[in-house]
């Protein structure tokens, strides 16, 4: 008989679904910044002009948080991003109503992709906890 053991090893982590959902609302997050978060008459403002250069970094964030193996550090990212994500867009569309009123603006597709993706990753945030336990 030999008597070469061999070493035990240990399980492979999978990714979650939550880290895919992550790594979604970071992509849709980065790229919510770069589109027009206002539309008037007199043209568009993208994101990145105002607000939305923080909701990018937030992003790169969010990429580094799906990176990651374990779920708790995982959630904290996502937390963080879907906050960043979320407060700075009601900020911004508040800032608008405050400054103009209801008329003569429009949301644009960039706000609404970076609302999107602050409240997927507050779902995934949720959800890597609860995997974390």
């Amino acid at each position: 008989m030999n008597a070469v053991s061999t070493p035990a090893r240990r399980p492979v982590a999978r990714r979650s679904r939550y880290s895919r959902h992550l790594l979604g609302a970071a992509l849709m997050i980065l790229l919510g910044a770069f589109l027009p978060w206002v539309s008037t008459a007199l043209g568009n403002v993208a994101g990145v002009q105002g607000a939305g250069i923080w909701t990018m970094y937030a992003a790169m964030l969010g990429v580094a948080g799906a990176i990651l193996r374990s779920p708790r550090w995982a959630a904290g990212h996502a937390a963080v991003m879907g906050a960043v994500a979320v407060a700075l867009s009601l900020w911004q569309v508040l800032h608008l109503v405050g400054l103009v009123g209801f008329s003569g603006w429009m949301p644009g597709p960039g706000l609404v992709l970076t609302v999107g993706g602050g409240v997927l990753a507050l779902v995934a945030a949720t959800g890597l906890l609860r995997e974390a336990r």
